[in-house]
């Protein structure tokens, strides 16, 4: 199967996901019979060759009853994304463009990076994975500088519009446990007091911003903006399914506020349920074959 590891049993499938550690596994959950998944199988493989850092796995769901149960196999060929152990989406059927698109949404390039910065604290990880993009809010952000540059590796960054002040929202698509943030900006216009709240029940805008206690107010100088880990009071921040970040002002007093890039270091909470990821990849019927365990 060339990169692609085959899955014989049950024990072998969570001895791969321990070793695995931080990196990306892409599970095709499959069976012999099954006539999509012979038809999109040097499709995955030819992805594991184009994706090196990640592990590609073939998981036989008769010779795994146990795993093809706990993962909520119903399907097949059904794909599962993990980090950590722990799934971060999943697709339903043999979509080679999907899955390609997901592999993509996912996929940490080691090379590309300088290395797997994700364990650049020790038990914990790069939360870029875990964050819901479609559910973030950004307050005051530059119609040409929005939020979402600051979750890519571009050139691209956030700017504040009127004035300096930013009120961003992140939802996480789990509950995690935050222990850091990262913020990478210009030392003239990067942040300079940030008031952290969690867990709030609709966005906040600038006057509850400004008059309610965060969990957490950091000031920072400007050594804390290259990006690196910004240490949190992780006792607070135990149990996380959204963070605010309200931006009052930055280094210099300059008109507008930069950040280029926003990142969070912590580890999800193992509350995921499969059930929860909608089927992607057709009606009932199409381009996969349906499995109920023996």
């Amino acid at each position: 199967m060339g990169l692609v590891k085959e899955i014989h049993d049950d024990v072998q499938f969570q001895t791969e996901m321990s070793a695995a550690g931080s990196k990306l596994v892409v599970a095709d959950f499959s069976a012999t019979w099954c006539v999509p998944c012979h038809r999109i199988a040097p499709v995955f493989e030819s992805l594991a060759m184009k994706y090196p850092s990640a592990l590609f796995i073939k998981v036989d769901v008769d010779k795994c009853q146990e795993t093809a149960a706990s993962q909520n196999i119903t399907a097949m060929p059904t794909f599962i994304f993990y980090r950590f152990r722990i799934p971060i989406d999943r697709l339903q059927g043999a979509d080679p463009i999907t899955l390609e698109s997901k592999i993509k949404q996912h996929y940490i390039d080691e090379d590309e990076e300088g290395g797997n910065d994700m364990c650049e604290v020790a038990g914990h990880m790069d939360l870029s994975a875990f964050i819901a993009r479609n559910e973030c809010e950004c307050l005051n952000e530059s119609d040409s500088h929005p939020f979402p540059n600051t979750q890519n590796a571009s050139s691209s960054y956030l700017e504040s519009d009127c004035d300096e002040q930013l009120i961003i929202s992140v939802n996480f698509t789990q509950s995690v446990k935050l222990h850091s943030i990262k913020i990478k900006a210009p030392e003239a216009q990067g942040p300079k007091t940030v008031k952290v709240f969690i867990n709030q029940p609709r966005l906040l805008d600038f006057d509850l911003a400004e008059s309610s206690v965060p969990v957490q107010e950091l000031v920072l100088d400007k050594s804390d903006l290259d990006g690196g880990p910004i240490n949190l009071r992780y006792v607070k921040f135990q149990n996380v399914h959204n963070v605010q970040l309200f931006i009052k002002d930055n280094q210099t007093g300059a008109e507008t506020t930069i950040i280029e890039t926003l990142g969070f270091i912590g580890s999800p909470i193992s509350t995921t349920r499969m059930g929860d990821f909608k089927r992607i990849g057709g009606r009932k019927g199409e381009g996969h074959e349906s499995y109920s365990p023996h």
